[in-house]
Protein backbone atom coordinates (compact mmCIF):
# COMPACT_ATOMS: atom_id res chain seq x y z
CA UNK A 1 0.00 0.00 0.00
CA UNK A 2 3.46 2.48 0.71
CA UNK A 3 5.01 1.08 -1.59
CA UNK A 4 2.01 2.11 -4.66
CA UNK A 5 1.45 5.35 -2.87
CA UNK A 6 4.79 6.54 -2.75
CA UNK A 7 5.22 5.37 -6.66
CA UNK A 8 2.37 7.43 -7.83
CA UNK A 9 3.80 10.48 -7.10
CA UNK A 10 7.01 9.97 -8.82
CA UNK A 11 5.14 8.61 -12.04
CA UNK A 12 3.30 11.60 -12.36
CA UNK A 13 6.46 14.09 -11.40
CA UNK A 14 8.15 12.15 -14.39
CA UNK A 15 5.12 12.79 -16.84
CA UNK A 16 5.39 16.31 -15.76
CA UNK A 17 8.71 16.67 -16.91
CA UNK A 18 9.01 14.47 -19.75
CA UNK A 19 5.45 17.30 -20.97
CA UNK A 20 8.07 20.03 -19.68
CA UNK A 21 10.93 18.93 -22.11
CA UNK A 22 8.64 18.41 -25.05
CA UNK A 23 7.40 21.93 -24.74
CA UNK A 24 11.03 23.47 -24.52
CA UNK A 25 11.84 21.28 -27.47
CA UNK A 26 9.40 22.14 -29.53
CA UNK A 27 9.36 25.81 -28.33
CA UNK A 28 13.33 25.69 -29.94
CA UNK A 29 12.30 23.84 -32.87
CA UNK A 30 9.61 26.13 -33.72
CA UNK A 31 11.83 29.49 -32.90
CA UNK A 32 14.62 27.91 -35.18
CA UNK A 33 11.42 27.67 -37.99
CA UNK A 34 10.61 31.14 -37.38
CA UNK A 35 13.78 32.67 -37.21
CA UNK A 36 15.38 30.98 -40.41
CA UNK A 37 12.65 29.05 -41.94
CA UNK A 38 14.43 25.93 -42.03
CA UNK A 39 12.58 22.78 -43.19
CA UNK A 40 14.29 18.91 -43.45
CA UNK A 41 16.72 19.00 -46.08
CA UNK A 42 16.42 22.84 -46.68
CA UNK A 43 19.83 24.82 -46.69
CA UNK A 44 20.58 27.02 -43.80
CA UNK A 45 20.79 31.11 -45.12
CA UNK A 46 22.46 34.54 -43.57
CA UNK A 47 19.76 36.51 -42.31
CA UNK A 48 18.10 38.87 -44.73
CA UNK A 49 18.68 42.75 -43.88
CA UNK A 50 16.50 44.29 -41.55
CA UNK A 51 16.81 47.96 -40.62
CA UNK A 52 15.05 49.29 -37.33
CA UNK A 53 14.76 53.02 -38.13
CA UNK A 54 11.91 55.36 -37.85
CA UNK A 55 10.93 58.87 -39.88
CA UNK A 56 10.77 61.64 -37.90
CA UNK A 57 7.27 62.61 -36.91
CA UNK A 58 7.34 66.29 -37.95
CA UNK A 59 10.01 68.56 -39.29
CA UNK A 60 8.65 71.09 -37.19
CA UNK A 61 11.97 72.06 -34.84
CA UNK A 62 14.35 72.61 -37.39
CA UNK A 63 12.28 74.32 -39.80
CA UNK A 64 11.18 77.05 -36.75
CA UNK A 65 15.17 77.18 -36.04
CA UNK A 66 16.34 77.41 -39.05
CA UNK A 67 13.95 79.56 -40.41
CA UNK A 68 14.65 82.82 -39.65
CA UNK A 69 17.54 82.44 -41.79
CA UNK A 70 16.73 82.03 -44.44
CA UNK A 71 15.71 85.07 -46.73
CA UNK A 72 14.03 85.99 -50.19
CA UNK A 73 16.33 87.90 -52.68
CA UNK A 74 14.98 90.54 -55.39
CA UNK A 75 17.16 91.90 -58.09
CA UNK A 76 16.88 94.81 -60.51
CA UNK A 77 18.33 94.45 -63.67
CA UNK A 78 18.13 95.39 -67.18
CA UNK A 79 15.64 94.04 -68.80
CA UNK A 80 15.05 92.65 -72.34
CA UNK A 81 11.99 92.93 -74.22
CA UNK A 82 9.36 90.34 -73.72
CA UNK A 83 11.21 88.40 -71.31
CA UNK A 84 9.87 87.00 -68.08
CA UNK A 85 12.19 86.24 -65.55
CA UNK A 86 12.51 83.40 -62.57
CA UNK A 87 15.28 83.48 -60.07
CA UNK A 88 17.91 85.65 -62.59
CA UNK A 89 16.88 83.39 -65.72
CA UNK A 90 15.18 84.87 -68.19
CA UNK A 91 11.97 82.98 -69.84
CA UNK A 92 10.08 83.89 -72.82
CA UNK A 93 6.25 84.14 -71.84
CA UNK A 94 6.26 81.18 -69.75
CA UNK A 95 6.39 78.93 -72.67
CA UNK A 96 2.78 80.47 -72.71
CA UNK A 97 2.20 81.05 -76.48
CA UNK A 98 -0.60 84.28 -77.33
CA UNK A 99 0.78 85.80 -73.74
CA UNK A 100 1.42 88.98 -75.56
CA UNK A 101 -1.63 89.10 -77.35
CA UNK A 102 -4.37 89.83 -74.77
CA UNK A 103 -5.64 93.06 -74.67
CA UNK A 104 -3.73 95.29 -71.70
CA UNK A 105 -5.65 94.56 -68.63
CA UNK A 106 -7.15 91.42 -69.55
CA UNK A 107 -8.10 88.63 -66.69
CA UNK A 108 -5.42 85.94 -68.37
CA UNK A 109 -2.85 88.40 -68.65
CA UNK A 110 -3.02 89.32 -65.00
CA UNK A 111 -3.12 85.74 -64.50
CA UNK A 112 -0.46 84.21 -66.55
CA UNK A 113 1.59 87.26 -65.01
CA UNK A 114 1.15 86.30 -61.69
CA UNK A 115 2.10 82.29 -61.90
CA UNK A 116 5.82 83.38 -61.94
CA UNK A 117 7.80 84.95 -58.93
CA UNK A 118 9.09 87.63 -61.88
CA UNK A 119 6.83 90.68 -63.39
CA UNK A 120 6.49 92.12 -66.37
CA UNK A 121 9.85 94.64 -67.09
CA UNK A 122 7.45 97.12 -67.94
CA UNK A 123 3.69 97.43 -69.42
CA UNK A 124 3.57 97.58 -72.47
CA UNK A 125 4.15 100.75 -74.86
CA UNK A 126 6.48 101.92 -71.94
CA UNK A 127 10.39 101.66 -72.43
CA UNK A 128 11.72 99.14 -70.65
CA UNK A 129 15.00 100.32 -68.75
CA UNK A 130 14.93 97.32 -65.81
CA UNK A 131 13.37 94.25 -64.86
CA UNK A 132 13.10 92.42 -62.02
CA UNK A 133 13.82 88.70 -60.74
CA UNK A 134 13.29 87.16 -57.60
CA UNK A 135 15.48 84.03 -55.66
CA UNK A 136 16.24 83.14 -52.39
CA UNK A 137 18.92 82.96 -49.69
CA UNK A 138 20.34 82.74 -46.49
CA UNK A 139 22.50 84.23 -43.77
CA UNK A 140 25.70 82.40 -43.33
CA UNK A 141 27.09 85.00 -40.76
CA UNK A 142 25.76 87.38 -37.82
CA UNK A 143 26.67 90.63 -39.46
CA UNK A 144 24.42 90.07 -42.40
CA UNK A 145 26.28 87.64 -44.97
CA UNK A 146 23.96 86.07 -47.73
CA UNK A 147 24.52 83.26 -49.69
CA UNK A 148 22.48 83.19 -53.20
CA UNK A 149 23.46 81.66 -56.73
CA UNK A 150 25.13 83.68 -59.29
CA UNK A 151 22.29 83.24 -61.66
CA UNK A 152 20.10 84.95 -59.41
CA UNK A 153 22.21 87.94 -59.19
CA UNK A 154 23.64 88.10 -62.77
CA UNK A 155 22.97 91.42 -64.70
CA UNK A 156 21.54 92.76 -61.41
CA UNK A 157 22.31 96.29 -60.45
CA UNK A 158 20.26 97.04 -56.96
CA UNK A 159 19.80 94.29 -54.69
CA UNK A 160 16.86 93.66 -51.74
CA UNK A 161 16.84 90.86 -49.30
CA UNK A 162 13.28 90.26 -47.55
CA UNK A 163 13.84 88.77 -43.95
CA UNK A 164 11.29 86.25 -42.79
CA UNK A 165 9.53 89.20 -41.02
CA UNK A 166 8.50 91.11 -44.46
CA UNK A 167 11.68 93.56 -43.61
CA UNK A 168 13.55 94.99 -46.83
CA UNK A 169 16.86 94.93 -46.34
CA UNK A 170 19.46 96.84 -48.60
CA UNK A 171 22.33 94.53 -50.43
CA UNK A 172 25.60 94.95 -51.51
CA UNK A 173 27.27 92.41 -53.89
CA UNK A 174 30.52 91.12 -52.63
CA UNK A 175 31.42 88.47 -55.11
CA UNK A 176 30.25 85.74 -57.47
CA UNK A 177 31.24 82.79 -58.90
CA UNK A 178 29.67 81.71 -62.29
CA UNK A 179 31.69 78.16 -62.57
CA UNK A 180 29.97 77.24 -58.86
CA UNK A 181 27.07 79.22 -59.67
CA UNK A 182 27.22 80.89 -56.29
CA UNK A 183 27.24 84.62 -55.55
CA UNK A 184 27.67 86.62 -51.47
CA UNK A 185 26.10 89.55 -50.76
CA UNK A 186 25.98 91.67 -47.46
CA UNK A 187 23.15 93.34 -45.82
CA UNK A 188 24.09 95.99 -43.40
CA UNK A 189 22.40 96.49 -40.33
CA UNK A 190 22.51 97.41 -36.28
CA UNK A 191 20.75 94.03 -35.13
CA UNK A 192 22.69 90.54 -35.38
CA UNK A 193 21.27 88.08 -37.91
CA UNK A 194 19.68 84.67 -37.42
CA UNK A 195 22.50 82.32 -39.58
CA UNK A 196 23.19 78.71 -40.04
CA UNK A 197 26.46 77.14 -40.86
CA UNK A 198 27.46 74.09 -43.83
CA UNK A 199 27.94 70.84 -42.87
CA UNK A 200 31.40 69.38 -42.78
CA UNK A 201 29.57 65.93 -43.77
CA UNK A 202 28.74 64.94 -46.46
CA UNK A 203 24.95 63.25 -46.46
CA UNK A 204 24.23 60.30 -47.57
CA UNK A 205 21.92 58.96 -50.04
CA UNK A 206 18.53 58.46 -48.33
CA UNK A 207 18.97 60.63 -46.00
CA UNK A 208 15.94 63.67 -45.05
CA UNK A 209 16.53 67.46 -46.46
CA UNK A 210 14.74 69.95 -45.53
CA UNK A 211 14.44 72.80 -48.66
CA UNK A 212 13.19 76.34 -47.92
CA UNK A 213 12.51 79.41 -50.13
CA UNK A 214 10.72 81.69 -52.28
CA UNK A 215 9.19 79.65 -54.89
CA UNK A 216 7.16 81.74 -57.13
CA UNK A 217 7.61 84.45 -55.20
CA UNK A 218 5.86 82.83 -51.88
CA UNK A 219 8.52 83.28 -49.80
CA UNK A 220 8.98 81.33 -46.65
CA UNK A 221 7.78 78.04 -48.10
CA UNK A 222 9.01 74.55 -46.71
CA UNK A 223 9.49 71.29 -48.47
CA UNK A 224 10.77 68.08 -47.60
CA UNK A 225 12.25 64.68 -49.08
CA UNK A 226 15.48 63.29 -49.43
CA UNK A 227 18.88 62.74 -50.67
CA UNK A 228 18.33 61.37 -53.70
CA UNK A 229 22.15 60.86 -55.39
CA UNK A 230 25.20 62.13 -54.62
CA UNK A 231 28.04 63.44 -57.55
CA UNK A 232 25.56 64.41 -60.43
CA UNK A 233 26.74 65.40 -63.63
CA UNK A 234 24.19 68.07 -65.08
CA UNK A 235 26.79 69.93 -67.39
CA UNK A 236 26.64 73.16 -65.70
CA UNK A 237 30.18 73.61 -65.24
CA UNK A 238 33.72 72.15 -65.15
CA UNK A 239 32.98 71.48 -61.21
CA UNK A 240 29.49 69.77 -61.33
CA UNK A 241 29.33 67.46 -58.49
CA UNK A 242 25.65 68.05 -57.51
CA UNK A 243 23.53 66.66 -54.83
CA UNK A 244 20.37 65.16 -55.87
CA UNK A 245 17.26 65.91 -53.95
CA UNK A 246 13.41 64.87 -54.22
CA UNK A 247 12.09 67.86 -51.94
CA UNK A 248 9.94 69.97 -54.41
CA UNK A 249 11.62 72.67 -55.74
CA UNK A 250 10.58 75.53 -58.14
CA UNK A 251 11.73 78.55 -59.44
CA UNK A 252 12.44 80.76 -56.96
CA UNK A 253 14.01 78.32 -54.85
CA UNK A 254 17.49 79.20 -56.56
CA UNK A 255 19.88 80.00 -54.18
CA UNK A 256 17.93 78.54 -51.36
CA UNK A 257 19.37 76.39 -48.77
CA UNK A 258 18.57 72.33 -48.08
CA UNK A 259 19.08 71.44 -44.36
CA UNK A 260 19.55 67.98 -42.58
CA UNK A 261 18.01 66.95 -39.30
CA UNK A 262 20.38 68.95 -37.74
CA UNK A 263 19.89 72.01 -38.95
CA UNK A 264 23.12 72.33 -41.18
CA UNK A 265 22.99 73.21 -44.96
CA UNK A 266 24.15 70.21 -47.03
CA UNK A 267 22.98 71.79 -50.07
CA UNK A 268 22.43 74.94 -52.04
CA UNK A 269 19.59 74.90 -53.99
CA UNK A 270 20.53 75.79 -58.04
CA UNK A 271 18.46 73.82 -61.00
CA UNK A 272 15.36 71.60 -61.25
CA UNK A 273 14.71 69.01 -64.19
CA UNK A 274 11.52 69.21 -65.68
CA UNK A 275 10.07 68.96 -69.30
CA UNK A 276 7.21 71.26 -67.57
CA UNK A 277 8.59 74.16 -65.69
CA UNK A 278 7.68 72.54 -62.37
CA UNK A 279 8.91 70.33 -59.63
CA UNK A 280 8.74 66.27 -60.83
CA UNK A 281 10.75 65.44 -57.51
CA UNK A 282 14.57 66.16 -59.76
CA UNK A 283 16.28 68.72 -57.80
CA UNK A 284 19.73 69.88 -57.79
CA UNK A 285 22.04 71.29 -55.27
CA UNK A 286 25.50 72.71 -54.43
CA UNK A 287 27.23 70.14 -52.04
CA UNK A 288 28.26 72.28 -48.78
CA UNK A 289 31.76 71.18 -49.53
CA UNK A 290 31.89 73.20 -52.79
CA UNK A 291 30.01 75.98 -51.53
CA UNK A 292 32.37 76.52 -48.59
CA UNK A 293 35.25 76.88 -50.08
CA UNK A 294 34.00 79.05 -53.13
CA UNK A 295 31.86 81.79 -50.36
CA UNK A 296 35.12 81.66 -48.39
CA UNK A 297 37.09 83.27 -51.55
CA UNK A 298 34.58 85.23 -52.17
CA UNK A 299 34.26 86.97 -48.74
CA UNK A 300 37.96 87.30 -48.32
CA UNK A 301 38.48 88.52 -51.91
CA UNK A 302 35.31 88.95 -53.81
CA UNK A 303 36.72 86.38 -56.52
CA UNK A 304 37.30 83.25 -56.96
CA UNK A 305 41.29 82.20 -57.59
CA UNK A 306 41.95 78.41 -58.86
CA UNK A 307 45.14 76.51 -60.17
CA UNK A 308 45.68 76.00 -63.67
CA UNK A 309 46.98 72.64 -64.76
CA UNK A 310 46.59 73.48 -68.21
CA UNK A 311 45.82 69.92 -70.28
CA UNK A 312 43.10 69.06 -72.28
CA UNK A 313 42.05 65.28 -71.03
CA UNK A 314 39.35 63.03 -71.37
CA UNK A 315 37.41 59.81 -69.83
CA UNK A 316 39.47 56.32 -69.55
CA UNK A 317 37.05 53.93 -71.48
CA UNK A 318 37.31 50.01 -70.97
CA UNK A 319 38.65 49.88 -74.66
CA UNK A 320 41.36 52.72 -73.89
CA UNK A 321 42.25 50.88 -70.31
CA UNK A 322 43.00 47.72 -71.98
CA UNK A 323 44.91 49.20 -74.47
CA UNK A 324 47.29 50.90 -71.96
CA UNK A 325 47.44 48.10 -69.98
CA UNK A 326 45.50 49.58 -66.45
CA UNK A 327 43.69 47.52 -64.55
CA UNK A 328 40.53 49.62 -64.38
CA UNK A 329 39.16 52.24 -66.48
CA UNK A 330 39.75 55.07 -64.10
CA UNK A 331 42.05 58.21 -64.40
CA UNK A 332 42.12 61.11 -67.06
CA UNK A 333 43.77 60.71 -70.22
CA UNK A 334 46.39 63.68 -71.62
CA UNK A 335 44.95 64.20 -75.06
CA UNK A 336 46.81 67.26 -75.78
CA UNK A 337 49.04 69.27 -72.59
CA UNK A 338 48.64 73.16 -73.98
CA UNK A 339 52.33 74.85 -74.98
CA UNK A 340 53.70 76.57 -72.07
CA UNK A 341 51.42 75.60 -69.89
CA UNK A 342 52.24 74.81 -66.12
CA UNK A 343 51.97 70.87 -67.41
CA UNK A 344 53.77 71.39 -70.32
CA UNK A 345 56.96 72.94 -68.33
CA UNK A 346 56.31 69.79 -66.11
CA UNK A 347 57.00 67.20 -68.53
CA UNK A 348 53.31 66.21 -69.05
CA UNK A 349 52.65 64.16 -72.86
CA UNK A 350 49.89 63.72 -74.64
CA UNK A 351 48.74 60.20 -73.56
CA UNK A 352 49.83 60.32 -70.27
CA UNK A 353 46.96 58.75 -67.81
CA UNK A 354 46.63 61.10 -64.71
CA UNK A 355 46.05 58.47 -61.80
CA UNK A 356 46.48 60.56 -58.91
CA UNK A 357 47.11 64.04 -57.47
CA UNK A 358 49.27 64.49 -54.03
CA UNK A 359 47.73 60.79 -53.50
CA UNK A 360 44.17 61.39 -54.03
CA UNK A 361 42.92 58.80 -56.95
CA UNK A 362 41.33 60.35 -60.07
CA UNK A 363 38.48 58.78 -60.95
CA UNK A 364 37.61 60.77 -64.22
CA UNK A 365 37.91 64.29 -66.02
CA UNK A 366 35.69 65.95 -63.49
CA UNK A 367 37.26 64.65 -60.28
CA UNK A 368 41.15 65.99 -61.77
CA UNK A 369 38.98 69.53 -62.76
CA UNK A 370 37.90 70.03 -59.35
CA UNK A 371 40.89 68.75 -57.39
CA UNK A 372 43.33 71.03 -59.13
CA UNK A 373 41.00 73.60 -59.00
CA UNK A 374 40.87 73.55 -55.56
CA UNK A 375 44.37 74.30 -55.23
CA UNK A 376 45.85 78.13 -55.01
CA UNK A 377 48.14 79.18 -57.63
CA UNK A 378 52.07 78.19 -57.03
CA UNK A 379 51.19 75.63 -55.58
CA UNK A 380 53.24 72.38 -56.22
CA UNK A 381 51.36 69.19 -56.60
CA UNK A 382 52.84 65.46 -57.12
CA UNK A 383 50.98 63.85 -60.25
CA UNK A 384 51.33 60.10 -60.77
CA UNK A 385 50.69 59.76 -64.02
CA UNK A 386 50.39 56.20 -65.64
CA UNK A 387 53.39 56.49 -68.96
CA UNK A 388 54.79 53.14 -70.99
CA UNK A 389 53.07 50.62 -68.94
CA UNK A 390 54.23 51.93 -65.22
CA UNK A 391 53.13 54.42 -62.82
CA UNK A 392 55.80 57.93 -62.65
CA UNK A 393 55.37 60.75 -60.54
CA UNK A 394 56.10 64.60 -61.13
CA UNK A 395 55.91 67.50 -59.77
CA UNK A 396 53.85 70.29 -61.32
CA UNK A 397 54.05 73.97 -59.85
CA UNK A 398 50.19 75.41 -60.74
CA UNK A 399 49.54 78.31 -62.71
CA UNK A 400 46.67 80.92 -62.20
CA UNK A 401 43.40 80.23 -64.16
CA UNK A 402 42.19 83.50 -66.03
CA UNK A 403 40.39 83.12 -68.82
CA UNK A 404 36.63 80.80 -69.14
CA UNK A 405 39.28 77.77 -70.17
CA UNK A 406 40.54 74.54 -68.80
CA UNK A 407 41.83 73.44 -65.30
CA UNK A 408 41.69 70.33 -67.20
CA UNK A 409 39.16 70.34 -69.75
CA UNK A 410 37.40 67.38 -71.28
CA UNK A 411 38.45 67.29 -74.96
CA UNK A 412 35.47 67.42 -77.38
CA UNK A 413 34.30 64.22 -79.07
CA UNK A 414 36.39 64.30 -82.61
CA UNK A 415 35.76 62.20 -84.64
CA UNK A 416 50.42 56.54 -102.42
CA UNK A 417 47.21 54.67 -100.38
CA UNK A 418 47.46 51.62 -98.23
CA UNK A 419 44.59 49.38 -97.00
CA UNK A 420 44.61 48.73 -93.25
CA UNK A 421 42.00 45.84 -93.78
CA UNK A 422 41.95 44.75 -89.93
CA UNK A 423 41.21 47.96 -88.77
CA UNK A 424 38.81 48.80 -92.13
CA UNK A 425 40.61 51.97 -93.25
CA UNK A 426 43.00 52.94 -96.18
CA UNK A 427 45.48 55.53 -95.02
CA UNK A 428 48.36 57.70 -96.62
CA UNK A 429 51.19 60.01 -95.32
CA UNK A 430 49.85 63.15 -94.27
CA UNK A 431 52.31 65.23 -95.82
CA UNK A 432 52.62 63.20 -99.29
CA UNK A 433 48.68 64.21 -99.40
CA UNK A 434 50.02 67.82 -99.19
CA UNK A 435 49.37 68.23 -95.42
CA UNK A 436 51.48 70.04 -93.03
CA UNK A 437 51.01 67.96 -90.21
CA UNK A 438 53.00 64.53 -89.11
CA UNK A 439 50.99 61.57 -89.45
CA UNK A 440 48.70 59.47 -91.75
CA UNK A 441 45.74 60.76 -92.98
CA UNK A 442 42.31 58.26 -93.22
CA UNK A 443 41.48 58.64 -96.78
CA UNK A 444 38.71 55.81 -97.17
CA UNK A 445 37.21 53.55 -94.04
CA UNK A 446 34.71 50.79 -94.31
CA UNK A 447 31.86 52.08 -92.11
CA UNK A 448 30.90 48.70 -90.82
CA UNK A 449 34.84 48.35 -90.05
CA UNK A 450 36.74 48.34 -86.14
CA UNK A 451 37.92 51.82 -86.86
CA UNK A 452 34.83 53.33 -87.71
CA UNK A 453 32.65 52.03 -84.65
CA UNK A 454 35.62 53.62 -82.87
CA UNK A 455 34.07 56.79 -83.96
CA UNK A 456 37.22 57.44 -86.92
CA UNK A 457 36.39 59.07 -90.27
CA UNK A 458 37.59 59.97 -93.50
CA UNK A 459 40.33 62.89 -92.87
CA UNK A 460 41.22 62.21 -89.35
CA UNK A 461 44.82 62.30 -88.61
CA UNK A 462 46.07 59.59 -87.14
CA UNK A 463 49.48 60.35 -85.03
CA UNK A 464 50.55 58.16 -82.80
CA UNK A 465 49.44 54.70 -82.34
CA UNK A 466 50.42 52.54 -79.32
CA UNK A 467 52.67 55.54 -77.93
CA UNK A 468 54.39 55.67 -80.88
CA UNK A 469 54.36 58.78 -83.59
CA UNK A 470 53.53 57.37 -87.28
CA UNK A 471 54.21 58.53 -90.69
CA UNK A 472 53.30 56.19 -93.04
CA UNK A 473 50.93 52.94 -92.74
CA UNK A 474 53.82 50.70 -91.92
CA UNK A 475 54.35 52.15 -88.94
CA UNK A 476 51.11 51.26 -88.14
CA UNK A 477 51.21 48.34 -88.69
CA UNK A 478 54.65 47.83 -86.39
CA UNK A 479 52.93 49.87 -83.22
CA UNK A 480 49.78 47.28 -83.80
CA UNK A 481 51.84 44.41 -83.92
CA UNK A 482 53.88 45.44 -81.22
CA UNK A 483 50.55 46.31 -79.29
CA UNK A 484 49.64 42.52 -80.26
CA UNK A 485 52.48 40.77 -78.88
CA UNK A 486 51.84 42.59 -75.54
CA UNK A 487 48.74 40.83 -75.55
CA UNK A 488 46.65 44.20 -75.66
CA UNK A 489 43.07 44.30 -76.40
CA UNK A 490 43.01 47.50 -78.49
CA UNK A 491 44.90 49.53 -79.94
CA UNK A 492 45.59 53.27 -78.59
CA UNK A 493 45.65 55.56 -81.46
CA UNK A 494 45.99 59.62 -80.68
CA UNK A 495 43.50 61.25 -83.47
CA UNK A 496 43.71 64.91 -84.72
CA UNK A 497 40.44 66.40 -86.17
CA UNK A 498 39.70 70.02 -86.61
CA UNK A 499 42.80 71.17 -84.87
CA UNK A 500 41.75 68.92 -81.47
CA UNK A 501 43.24 65.79 -80.61
CA UNK A 502 41.94 62.45 -78.99
CA UNK A 503 42.32 59.62 -78.00
CA UNK A 504 40.54 56.20 -79.55
CA UNK A 505 40.90 52.79 -78.52
CA UNK A 506 40.51 50.58 -81.57
CA UNK A 507 40.17 46.70 -80.58
CA UNK A 508 42.22 44.39 -81.98
CA UNK A 509 41.65 40.76 -83.75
Amino acid sequence: MSTDSTSAPRKLLRASRSRLLAGALMLGVTGMLSAQTLLPGQPAYAEPVRVQSAAPADFSQVVTAVQPAVVSVRVKQAAEPQMMNFGGRSQPGFGIPGLDAFPEGHPLQRFFERRGEGQRSQPRGEPKAYGMSQGSGFFISDDGYVVTNHHVIDKGTEFTVIDNEGNELEARLIGADSRTDLALLKVEGEKPFTYVRFAEDSPAVGEWVVAIGNPFGLGGTVTAGIVSARGRDIGAGPYDDFLQIDAPVNRGNSGGPAFNMKGEVIGVNAAIFSPSGGNVGIAFAIPASTATNVVSDLKDSGTVVRGWLGVQIQPITSDIADSLGLAKPEGAIVSDPQSGSPADKAGVKAGDTILKVDGKPIKGPRDLSRIIASYAPQTKVRLTLWRDGAEEDITVTLGKLNEPGAVAEVSPSLSGKTQLADLGIEVTDARRAGLDVEGVVVTAIDPNGRAAEKGLRQGDIIAEVAGQKVTSAKDVETAIAKAEKAGRKAVLMRIFSDDASRFVAVPLA
